[in-house]
C-alpha cells in the first residue's frame, strides 16, 4: 500500500510538472504559478515519503500489508535530500567566507566588499544577511548614476532576501533535476526574481539609466558561483530583452505574495493524513 502512495505521489508530481508553459500574464500571476509548480510536486513527494517512514515497514493499511521495499525508498530520498542540502549549504559558506576575504570598500552611499577584476558584477552574497560585493571593473567603468542603479538593483535583491529564498529553490532544484521542465522552471523564477529587483530599484532612480547598466553588466561573464548570490546578470542573456522592456515601461512595484497564494501547498501535506489509517 505504501508502494501505491508512493507511484501516486510520483504520477501527480510528473503529471504536475508537464502541465506547465511559459504563460503570459503579469509578474504576480507568473511568478505565482512558477512556484507552485516548481514547489509543489518535490513537496508532495517529500511528505509522501515522510509519511511512509513514520508508519514504519510493517503494518496493515487499507487491508493491505505493507512491505519494506518502501519504506526503503522513502529512506533513500530522504536521505539523499539531508545530504543535498548538506553539501549546497557547505558550498555556500565557502562562497561567503570567500566573499568575506576581499577588502571592504565604501562604493557610494553603501559598504561593499572589493572584487579584484576587471569583470563587471554586482552581486548580493550570503543567506539572510547577505554582503554586498563589486568588481573593481565595475566601479571603474559605469559612472555614479549607473552605478547607483546598480546598486539599487541590488538593494532590492537584499529587501527581498533572494539569496536566502533561493538558496533553498536551489536545493529543491538540485533534488529534482530528474522531473519535468525543473530547468525551464528555474530559469524563469530565475527571470522573476530580477523582474522584481528591477521594479524595487526603478521606483528609486531612472529606469532608462537602469536598462542601461543591464545592458553593460550582462554582457560580462559571470565571476562567482549562483550558489547563496544574487547578481545583476543572472538571468542571463536570454531575459534580457524581456527585463529592458519591463524597465521601459511605466514603473509598478510588483505586489507582495499574499498568504492565501499559499493555501494550495496544503494539499501536499495530505499525505500526512493517511498515518491515521495506518495499524
Amino acid at each position: 500500500m505504501h508502494l501505491v502512495m508512493i507511484l501516486n505521489a510520483l504520477a501527480v508530481a510528473w503529471w504536475l510538472r508537464s502541465s506547465w508553459n511559459q504563460r503570459q500574464g503579469n509578474w504576480s500571476l507568473r511568478w505565482q504559478r512558477s512556484l507552485f509548480l516548481f514547489l509543489f510536486p518535490p513537496l508532495l513527494i517529500f511528505m509522501t515519503a515522510i509519511a511512509v517512514l513514520f508508519m514504519g515497514p510493517q503494518g496493515q493499511m487499507g487491508g493491505m500489508y505493507t512491505g519494506s521495499i518502501s519504506y526503503l525508498l522513502a529512506l533513500i530520498y530522504l536521505a539523499f535530500f539531508a545530504i543535498s542540502c548538506i553539501k549546497l549549504a557547505f558550498q555556500g559558506w565557502q562562497s561567503v567566507e570567500s566573499a568575506r576575504n576581499y577588502p571592504l570598500v565604501n562604493v557610494g552611499d553603501k559598504q561593499a566588499r572589493m572584487l579584484q577584476t576587471g569583470a563587471l558584477f554586482a552581486g548580493q552574497i550570503g543567506f539572510w544577511q547577505p554582503e554586498l560585493v563589486v568588481s573593481q571593473g565595475l566601479v571603474q567603468t559605469l559612472s555614479p548614476a549607473h552605478l547607483e542603479s546598480v546598486l539599487a538593483h541590488e538593494q532590492g535583491h537584499h529587501h527581498y532576501r533572494d539569496t536566502f529564498w533561493f538558496f533553498w529553490l536551489g536545493w529543491v532544484r538540485y533534488c529534482t533535476a530528474w522531473l519535468p521542465n525543473t530547468e525551464p522552471l528555474w530559469e524563469e523564477l530565475l527571470a522573476l526574481r530580477e523582474l522584481r529587483a528591477d521594479g524595487y530599484a526603478a521606483l528609486q532612480v531612472d529606469p532608462l539609466v537602469l536598462a542601461e547598466s543591464l545592458l553593460l553588466v550582462v554582457s560580462s561573464s559571470p565571476v562567482l558561483s549562483e550558489i547563496c548570490c544574487a547578481a545583476l546578470g543572472s538571468s542571463g542573456a536570454d531575459r534580457l530583452e524581456q527585463r529592458v522592456e519591463a524597465l521601459l515601461a511605466p514603473p509598478e512595484a510588483p505586489p507582495e505574495t499574499q498568504l492565501q497564494s499559499w493555501h494550495g501547498f496544503l494539499l501536499a501535506f495530505l499525505p500526512l493524513l493517511t498515518v491515521i489509517f495506518h495499524s
